[in-house]
C-alpha cells in the first residue's frame, strides 16, 4: 500500500509540475517546470506585470563533511536532487542504486552535482551521513548528503521541489517521501522529474542531463 501511495504522490507531483509548463518545447528542449509567478515591476516610470519562473528557494544545510551547502554551492552547475533517509526500508535502496548510475556517468563532469536531503535529520547527523557516503564510495565534492532543520527540509521539499517529504507514523521507518529525482538547471529551475526507482526513467534522466548541459553551454 505504501508503494502505491508513493507512486501516486510522484504522479501527482509530475502532474502539478507539468500543468504549469506554459512554453512550447521541441523534442530537443526541456520544459521549465513549476507554477509561474506574476509580479509587478517598474519600467521607465511605469508599473508593468512580469512573469517569473518557479525557482528553488534559498537553503542552507550541512553535508557529510560538515560543509555548509547553499544555492551558491551550485553556481554555474546543474544538479540532481532527491529526498531519502539512511534507515529507509522501502524505496531508498532502489533510489540509491539508480542515483549511483548518475554519479558514475557524470563523476568527472564538473558542471554536474548531486544533492540528497535526509528527511530524518534527528538520526541522520553529519557523522551518519559521512559513514553512509563512505560506504557508497562517492566523493563529497560531487554528491552532497545534507542534513539540517527538519521543518526547513520538509518546507523545501514541498514548496520548492513540489514533492512529498515528511513524517508518517503509518509508513515503514516512520517517514514517507517521493521517489522523484529532480533535474535543476543553473538558474535554480526544475527542468525534469523522474521516478528514481525505475531504471527506464533514469535512462531518460541521463539523456536529459546531456541535453541540459548542451543548453547551458550554448548560453555562454
Amino acid at each position: 500500500m505504501i508503494k502505491n501511495t508513493l507512486s501516486s504522490l510522484l504522479l501527482f507531483s509530475i502532474a502539478i509540475l507539468t500543468t504549469y509548463c506554459s512554453q512550447p518545447y521541441g523534442k530537443n528542449e526541456l520544459p521549465i517546470m513549476g507554477r509561474k509567478k506574476i509580479v509587478e515591476k517598474e519600467v521607465e516610470g511605469k508599473i508593468v506585470m512580469d512573469t517569473l519562473d518557479h525557482m528553488i528557494a534559498d537553503f542552507a544545510f550541512y553535508d557529510q563533511d560538515s560543509t555548509l551547502i547553499t544555492n551558491a554551492t551550485f553556481k554555474n552547475q546543474i544538479y540532481i536532487s532527491d529526498f531519502f533517509f539512511t534507515s529507509c526500508p522501502t524505496i531508498c535502496p532502489k533510489m540509491k542504486k539508480q542515483m549511483l548510475r548518475v554519479y558514475d556517468k557524470f563523476k568527472n563532469t564538473s558542471q554536474v552535482a548531486l544533492l540528497s536531503h535526509t528527511i530524518d535529520p534527528t538520526f541522520d547527523n553529519v557523522q551518519v551521513l559521512n559513514e553512509y557516503a563512505e560506504a557508497l564510495g562517492v566523493e563529497s565534492s560531487k554528491w552532497h548528503f545534507v542534513t539540517g532543520d527538519e521543518d526547513e527540509i520538509y518546507k523545501l521539499g514541498e514548496k520548492s521541489y513540489m514533492v512529498t517529504a515528511g513524517e508518517d507514523d503509518d509508513a515503514p521507518g516512520g517517514y514517507i517521501h517521493s521517489g522523484a529525482f529532480l533535474l535543476i538547471d543553473d538558474e535554480r529551475r526544475i527542468r525534469g522529474v523522474y521516478d528514481g526507482t525505475m531504471p527506464e526513467q533514469v535512462d531518460i534522466l541521463l539523456s536529459d542531463i546531456d541535453l541540459l548541459l548542451k543548453e547551458v553551454s550554448d548560453k555562454k
